[in-house]
């Protein structure tokens, strides 16, 4: 091989290089709007805290009804927050957050049965009102596309896993289920009162 091939074919490799290189920073900053939907809500307490609220008042009642919540929360999330961005509203909702969990732990430690469509309709309110609030998170340069999807999946996630651990945490025999749904409602309290928590913080401040 000549010099002059050598350089040639270095040249075409360093060129080779740059481009995958170039390549690989565009998809992973593509990815990164993905990513960033997915974690933002996982590092607000709000988000999480009503989460799993939510998941474990649906595990509670039983498979029935938390299965339709797997399509409705992630809905109600997109929905919320292609809304806040459609309307340029976006808002904390510290007080509603606090109130909705306030909600949630209350009928979580009463052991309410509350009829399947009233958990869904609580379920798309709640999920709208948190997806609104994570637009806010939303900068011009985002990919709003690959932000909602993300949001989305990780609320499909974080209530399926959730409901799921509930309902297995329930177990099938009375005996089982006796002492462990008192452990779910006083769970539940504890949820109640941290919800009271954050709205008399957010009245203080």
């Amino acid at each position: 091989m000549t010099r002059r091939s050598r350089q040639a074919g270095v040249g075409a490799l360093f060129l080779l290089l740059s481009a995958t290189s170039a390549k690989a920073h565009i998809i992973g900053a593509r990815l990164g709007d993905f990513y960033a939907g997915a974690a933002h809500p996982l590092t607000d307490l709000r988000d999480v805290t009503l989460w799993v609220a939510l998941g474990m008042l649906a595990g509670s009642l039983g498979a029935s009804k938390a299965r339709p919540l797997l399509l409705l929360f992630p809905f109600g999330l997109a929905a919320g927050v292609t809304s806040a961005m459609a309307l340029n509203a976006t808002s904390e909702g510290v007080l509603l957050a606090a109130g909705a969990l306030v909600l949630l732990g209350a009928l979580l430690a009463s052991d309410l049965r509350i009829p399947a469509a009233a958990l869904g309709g609580l379920a798309l309110v709640l999920a709208a009102m948190r997806g609104a609030a994570n637009a806010a998170a939303i900068g011009p340069e985002t990919n709003r596309l690959l932000f909602v999807v993300g949001l989305s999946i990780a609320g499909y996630v974080v209530v399926t896993l959730v409901s799921a651990a509930t309902l297995a945490f329930r177990g099938e025999s009375a005996d089982a289920r006796a002492w462990r749904s008192i452990a779910i409602r006083a769970l539940g309290s504890w949820l109640a009162a941290l919800g009271l928590m954050m709205g008399g913080l957010a009245l203080a401040s």
